[in-house]
């Protein structure tokens, strides 16, 4: 039987638009390994960049940065698995600066609905459990869809630690579970962990504006530190410093949502909520494994 399928309308792009849209994915596909900019793009074909990412999120659905995260994504899966080849060759080889940026790339996220985050947890399990860590005693927490939160605290002080972050979801059930999170303590604090087949999903627990900063957290390169007002920026809120800095403060997800690389005016390290000894400590060690 021959069936033929009829659109009610036509899908295709209009001619110049196609063009750009199928240019860009040709120029993706072919240079990602220099990992272009959306400027660079955009000169490229002689466009403005604003317009040209309005364009391409509308016909392919993403970003041409998605887009890119995808072909790098998909290229190192390849040279890890099918050729054993070892995380830092990968990592130059797809041109990204160094093992640590992919891991950035590696790690995935998914936000609760609105409705979800103003139950402050209820119908929520979380599992919980403390581990060692380079930066002294880790909360790691977790429910079945992901990593919800990661925290820092000093021996004796693993109490007050817990307290801060089931006071954020009161109405959550608690539960302390080593099995269920130890895997996440040891993905996290070790890079050879770092795996391109089994990305770290987490989950972030806030208000929309809070989870767009966090969103914007994990945009940071393993290495690198932008100031609250390029996040106030980045979200389209730029008159939000002081908002932006309240929200990065109540990242529940420490180190992986890297808050620690979010800097003051002119570059100040600020306050941490964890201690400004444990960001200088993290800022540290991430400049060792870039």
């Amino acid at each position: 039987m021959n069936i033929v399928a009829t659109l009610e309308k036509d899908i295709t792009p209009d001619g110049s638009e196609y063009e750009t849209v199928r240019q860009v994915i040709e120029l993706i596909s072919a240079d990602y390994r220099d990992q272009p900019s959306l400027e660079a793009i955009a000169a490229e074909l002689s466009q403005s960049p604003t317009q040209l990412q309005k364009t391409f999120t509308r016909w392919a659905g993403l970003s041409p940065k998605g887009f890119l995260q995808a072909v790098t994504l998909d290229h190192a899966k390849r040279l890890l698995r099918q050729e054993a080849m070892p995380l830092l060759e990968t990592s130059i080889e797809v041109g990204l600066s160094g093992p640590g940026r992919l891991h950035d790339l590696f790690v995935t996220h998914e936000a609760m609905s609105p409705g979800e985050w103003k139950a402050r947890g209820q119908g929520l399990t979380i599992r919980y459990g403390f581990y060692p860590s380079p930066f002294g005693i880790a909360l790691v927490m977790a429910t079945e869809r992901g990593l919800a939160g990661l925290a820092f605290a000093d021996p004796g002080e693993e109490k007050a630690c817990l307290d801060d972050m089931t006071c954020r979801w009161p109405n959550a059930a608690y539960v302390e579970d080593s099995a269920a999170t130890a895997e996440y303590a040891k993905r996290i604090f070790e890079p050879g962990q770092w795996s391109a087949d089994r990305p770290l999903r987490v989950v972030l627990i806030g208000t929309d504006f809070q989870v767009r900063v966090w969103e914007s957290l994990l945009k940071i390169p393993l290495g690198r530190a932008v100031t609250y007002s390029d996040i106030a920026h980045d979200i389209g809120q730029p008159t939000a410093m002081r908002a932006v800095g309240a929200a990065v403060g109540r990242n529940p997800i420490s180190f992986v949502v890297p808050c620690h690389r979010a800097l003051g005016k002119n570059g100040a390290l600020t306050g941490y909520h964890w201690g400004l000894t444990r960001k200088r400590a993290m800022l540290g060690w991430e400049s060792a494994q870039v």
